[in-house]
Parts: structure tokens; C-alpha cells; sequence
């Protein structure tokens, strides 16, 4: 009975060193576009802060598996990714991804990255009006498949083109059940707050602030007054300033796509390798203790000359099998370690890849760095400071932006 068991556990050691192949099915949602173009006073101006990394405090790498250039690069890009698929709707007016909440606009979207693997991805977003209305906070989350990163499939589509489209279909199902009046408040506060910014003394008391965080408007300036035509004016300036800031997010954007994609399929098949390494090295370590143990209990000394023969051929196979699986074990783990290692240098290539962009705004050089939101807000302190100085604009005056990276074609 022990021959035959331990002939039983010899053989599933040699099964269990084949590897099963992980294949998964992304699942899809399917974006809904609008039919016919909407009322150009119902289109809601989006505005996209750049995502948080979601890089937890004290981060170690080898545990987490968050590496900082990534996550840095990946609150641009998704960011930016997420204002592609949105102005693809139809749904709404203008679509940015802007440096702070300081950019006064209709909708404000927050984002977080919760995960974001190659294989997994999660964002926590949370919505917002300019009245600080909070229209909802939710996760979203897919898993990818290999199709996702097939040469054949369709390149407008992000690997995780489920999670965008999740969320530009829930924006859609909330917007459309706000009632016309709704929309109208939202966008007049938006005015407004820009309006009070600018000129407080003049405008400020035209919007209340509750208890809650709520502001509405409580009356609204003449459209025969000369501030507001204005001040207009100086709003469309700034919102070609941040057209301006867009161009350069699109550079990044186009930039890093080929080597983002690139990191994000490695990685999740270094991702995949790695636990069919781990489970298939525990289970080999077992079978390997079990086997050898067997052996080693085997009776060599008992039974006729032949039995005696059989049982001890057969005590110096199992330990012999025994032995290799416990050292294709260890090997394995030195392997697993081997693609951990693999993907920490991806991400620091990938970070030295998607260096940050040079943006040039009224003659200064800026960085689009971290400090981006910064840079924008001494923009707005120059917005102010000419407005008060009663220094004049002129339409010819503008922006320059920088010329569009060809989208990658790999």
C-alpha cells in the first residue's frame, strides 16, 4: 500500500511542475453616446483634477507593489484619459483636466488610484458641482484580460476602457435626471465664483454660502452691466490658459502611451508568472516533504530478496524525486523574486521615460511638474492684479500652445 501511494504522490510531482495558464476575458461596458447634439445651454463644463497616486505613507515597493514613478505618471494619464472618453459623449461642453479646484468650473471630478497593476485597476472618484453639491462618490474597478493588450484590438480603447466608460455613463444617468433649472444654478454659480474671485467688493454678495457648504446665487448682475462683459472676457483668457495647460497634459499624455502600455502588459504578466511560480513552488515543496517522508518510511529490510529489491529502488527514486521538487522549490521562489525585481526596473524605466513637460505661458517657462497647481494659481494672481490695475485686454493677445505629439501609432 505504501508503494502504491508513494507511485501516486511521484507522479502528481511531475503534474504539478506544469504551469496552468491564467486567461481572462475582460469584460466590457459600452459607452453611451449621445444620438443628437444636446442644447448648447444644457452642456456642463467638466472640469478633471489630476488624479491622486494613491501612494500610501511610508511606502515600501517590495510590499506594495506601488512603484512612485508609476503611480506619478498614472495621475496624469488616467486623468487625461478619462477627458477623452468623456468629451467623446457629447454630453457635456468643454472637458479639461485642470491643476486645482481653483479653476472654476460647472462639474469637478476628483480621482484616486486605489490599484493599478496591468491587470487590476481601481479609482475612487467623487463628483461635484460648483454650488458643492456632491453628486456621488463610488470605486471603480475591472480586471483585464489578455485581449486587452492584443496587437489586433482596437487602439482608441485603454486596457481599462471599462472603468472610463463606467464612469462617463453614470455622469450621463445623474446629469440627465437634474432638472433644467438645476443645470442653469450650476452654471451661474460657476460664473459667479469667477466674477467674485476677480472683483469681490463688486460681486461677492451675489452668491450665499450655507452652513452646509452649499452656495447659491442670490441675484444675479444686470447683462447690461460693463463689469460683466468684462469679466467675461478675462474668464475666456483664462479658460485659454488652461486649453494651454491641456496641450502639454496631451503631450504627456501621447508621450508615455507606448511605454505605458508597454509597463502595464509586462507587468501583468510578471504579475500572473509570479503566482503561478508561488503557488505551484508551495505545492511542489509539499509533495517534495511528503514524498521524501514516504520514502524514508519504506521497510528495505522486510519481505523476500526480490520485495526487498523493489522496496529499496523504489525508496531511492522517491527520495531522489523528493529532493529535486524541495530544490525546484527554492529555484522557483529565487524566480518569483527574479520577476518582482523585473517589474521594480519597468517602473524606473518608465519613470525616467515620462519626464515631465516644459509649458511656456506669457513668456515665462514653467514645468508641468507637481507644482503645476501652483504655477496656475500665480497665473490667477496676474489675472487679478491686471483686472485691479484696470489694465485693458485685447483680443489679439493670447497663448501660445505647444505643438500636438503625434498619437503613437504602436
Amino acid at each position: 500500500m505504501k508503494r502504491i501511494s508513494l507511485l501516486i504522490f511521484i507522479a502528481l510531482i511531475g503534474m504539478s511542475g506544469c504551469a496552468v495558464e491564467e486567461v481572462v476575458t475582460a469584460e466590457e461596458t459600452e459607452l453611451i453616446v449621445a444620438e443628437a447634439p444636446p442644447a448648447e445651454s444644457m452642456l456642463l463644463d467638466i472640469g478633471i483634477i489630476q488624479f491622486d497616486a494613491g501612494i500610501p505613507r511610508d511606502n515600501d515597493p517590495s510590499d506594495t507593489g506601488i512603484y512612485e514613478d508609476i503611480r506619478a505618471a498614472e495621475s496624469n494619464y488616467l486623468a487625461y484619459h478619462l477627458k477623452s472618453t468623456l468629451q467623446g459623449t457629447g454630453h457635456w461642453g468643454a472637458v479639461r483636466v485642470v491643476p486645482s479646484r481653483q479653476a472654476f468650473t460647472d462639474v469637478i471630478i476628483d480621482g484616486q488610484i486605489e490599484e493599478s497593476d496591468g491587470e487590476f485597476i481601481t479609482l475612487k472618484i467623487d463628483v461635484s458641482d460648483s454650488r458643492g453639491e456632491r453628486w456621488y462618490e463610488k470605486e471603480y474597478s475591472t480586471q483585464t484580460g489578455i485581449s486587452s493588450y492584443s496587437q489586433n484590438r482596437d487602439r482608441r480603447q485603454d486596457p481599462y476602457q471599462k472603468v472610463f466608460n463606467d464612469i462617463a455613463n453614470d455622469l450621463r444617468t445623474y446629469v440627465a435626471q437634474l432638472p433644467s433649472k438645476s443645470v442653469q444654478q450650476v452654471q451661474q454659480v460657476s460664473e459667479l465664483r469667477f466674477f467674485a474671485y476677480m472683483s469681490p467688493d463688486a460681486y461677492g454678495e451675489h452668491l450665499l454660502t450655507d452652513k452646509d457648504g452649499i452656495t447659491s446665487a442670490v441675484r444675479l448682475p444686470a447683462e447690461n452691466d460693463p463689469g460683466v462683459a468684462r469679466l467675461r472676457q478675462i474668464r475666456e483668457r483664462d479658460r485659454l490658459v488652461v486649453d494651454t495647460l491641456n496641450e502639454h497634459y496631451a503631450n504627456f499624455y501621447y508621450g508615455i502611451a507606448i511605454p505605458y502600455h508597454s509597463w502595464r502588459k509586462t507587468a501583468r504578466e510578471e504579475a500572473i508568472n509570479y503566482r503561478q511560480v508561488k503557488r505551484s513552488a508551495t505545492m511542489q515543496a509539499l509533495m517534495g516533504a511528503v514524498v521524501l517522508a514516504g520514502s524514508l518510511a519504506i521497510d528495505t529490510d522486510s519481505g523476500g530478496r526480490q520485495t526487498r529489491n523493489v522496496n529499496r529502488s523504489l525508496q531511492n527514486i522517491g527520495i531522489g524525486q523528493g529532493l529535486e521538487t524541495i530544490f525546484a522549490s527554492f529555484s522557483r521562489r529565487s524566480e518569483a523574486t527574479m520577476h518582482l525585481e523585473s517589474i521594480k526596473e519597468l517602473s524606473e524605466s518608465f519613470g525616467a521615460e515620462a519626464a515631465p513637460m516644459v509649458v511656456t505661458v506669457e513668456g515665462q517657462t514653467r514645468r508641468l511638474t507637481g507644482t503645476a497647481a501652483s504655477q496656475y494659481e500665480s497665473w490667477r494672481r496676474l489675472l487679478k492684479e491686471i483686472y485691479e490695475a484696470e489694465t485693458g485686454f485685447v483680443d489679439t493677445e493670447g497663448v501660445t500652445a505647444p505643438s500636438r505629439l503625434p498619437e503613437p501609432s504602436g
